[in-house]
């Protein structure tokens, strides 16, 4: 039997229970790492049958709070959120201070960051980067693609594509490590000083390959952002293509109210 809600109206079953396993969940009351209770255990507790608890497990999996183990059923991940401060991140005294922006955003919450480098090398543009870096399309770049990962788990990937006449005079950016500050305060070292950095983001499901890669759930929901860095001079000198695991991350952003 469906519980009433407002307007008169009813919610089913596996709603009401999926609501209340997720309200455990971020109450605590179900801790990171321990197994959410079995199907026969839910089915006893809640009165309903296999079929209702199944609908209400796809619901808690959605919310992207716990990762299912063959075999075993459904654990919560031990992944709780960065907190994502894109008016903080891009400060100059982070990489004036050796701290690249994935570095600076991690410590600040705590976390242990790792990068590993995937690829570093030539390629050729693919047109909606082209288009965004002011390059021909197929033009040759510089690619850099990385993959993050925090305390242990993957949670974005993210490729760098830089135009070659910029970088081709900078070694640093061709190496597994570019330096203290990453690859901006390496471009800021050759006098490419940044104005803005413009971000635009999409919310929408992981495909197979990405959800295996962050290690998620099938369709569970990623953050695709798309960054320019651009400079006073107003040219764009690197167009970052990024994909985060969405339960990772909290955007926080600073919108003046004056000119």
């Amino acid at each position: 039997m469906g519980t009433s809600v407002a307007g008169g109206k009813s919610e089913p079953e596996y709603v009401r229970i999926a609501n209340e396993i997720v309200q455990q969940i971020r109450a605590g009351v179900i801790e990171p790492g321990q197994m959410v209770p079995s199907e026969s255990v839910l089915v006893e507790r809640y009165g309903v049958s296999g079929g209702t608890v199944r609908r209400a497990m796809t619901e808690v999996r959605a919310s992207g709070l716990v990762e299912t183990r063959h075999g075993k059923g459904s654990i919560v991940k031990n992944r709780p959120p960065v907190r994502h401060r894109s008016s903080d991140r891009f400060r100059r005294s982070h990489r004036q201070g050796g701290k690249a922006a994935y570095l600076a955003e991690s410590a600040q919450s705590g976390a242990t960051a790792k990068v590993s480098v995937l690829y570093i090398g030539p390629m050729e543009a693919p047109a909606d980067v082209a288009e965004r870096l002011g390059v021909p399309a197929g033009a040759q770049v510089l690619a850099r693609r990385r993959l993050y990962f925090r305390n242990g788990t993957p949670v974005e990937t993210a490729s760098s594509y830089l135009p070659w006449d910029v970088v081709k005079d900078i070694p640093e950016l061709f190496a597994e490590n570019p330096g203290g500050g990453g690859i901006y305060a390496r471009l800021e070292d050759h006098g490419h000083e940044f104005a803005e950095f413009v971000e635009t983001l999409q919310a929408r499901p992981a495909s197979k390959s990405e959800a295996s890669e962050l290690a998620l759930n099938p369709s569970a929901p990623v953050v695709h952002l798309v960054r320019e860095a651009r400079t006073t001079a107003g040219v764009v000198v690197e167009v970052c293509d990024t994909l985060m695991a969405a339960d990772q991350f909290v955007f926080e952003y600073r919108i003046p109210a004056e000119d």
